[in-house]
């Protein structure tokens, strides 16, 4: 790498190098020189704005996880319209399809890391337990709404949306979830509920 080269936004161009190794090599494969050749930097740049590369692992699943909270608004926003099953299907189905899924998978990997993120998530496993949050916030709108059953234990229900649907894509060959069988978990867990 050519020394003197402005880089712009280097933080971003570093995750979204990450986000690419680690969707083509998995964990495993998602070393900070990995990370810097992918990016196209020297291996001394990670380090200049990292502690080390724990911390930037640490700060790409923070950073990642606060999408969720977009995503979360833009679902609570919808509540009272559309289709209850088809929503959270659709909600299940992109999030274990995109980078949250393969960042789940390396918070997993890394004892380092998920000891780092208990300063964010105290329990449970890091972008999982937020997407928990998520699914519940929607599932709570949609019973303030009258859509589903006043007395419906909406954390429970979102913890058994979100785990169902993590183990059918965990460890699989598939890069994403079968949209067929999620709705048939969502269709299952929430028959009871929907008003």
């Amino acid at each position: 790498m050519p020394t003197g080269v402005a880089l712009r936004d280097v933080r971003e161009q570093l995750f979204a190098a990450a986000e690419r190794v680690l969707l083509r090599a998995g964990p495993a494969g998602l070393t900070s020189r990995a990370v810097t050749a992918e990016a196209g930097v020297a291996k001394g740049v990670l380090h200049k704005h990292f502690a080390d590369f724990d911390a930037f692992l640490a700060e790409l699943v923070v950073d990642r996880t606060a999408q969720l909270t977009l995503q979360e608004a833009a679902l609570r926003a919808g509540a009272g319209r559309g289709d209850v099953i088809g929503t959270v299907t659709d909600t299940l189905t992109r999030l274990f399809s995109s980078i949250a899924a393969a960042v789940l998978a390396l918070v997993i990997a890394r004892d380092g890391l998920r000891a780092r993120l208990r300063a964010t998530t105290p329990t449970g496993v890091p972008m999982l337990t937020e997407a928990t949050w998520m699914v519940a916030g929607y599932l709570a709108a949609e019973k303030d709404a009258g859509r589903i059953a006043a007395d419906a234990d909406v954390d429970m229900l979102a913890l058994t949306l979100i785990g169902s649907s993590h183990l059918m894509t965990a460890g699989g060959e598939a890069p994403t979830p079968d949209p067929a069988a999620v709705r048939k978990v969502v269709t299952t867990v929430l028959a009871a509920v929907l008003s």
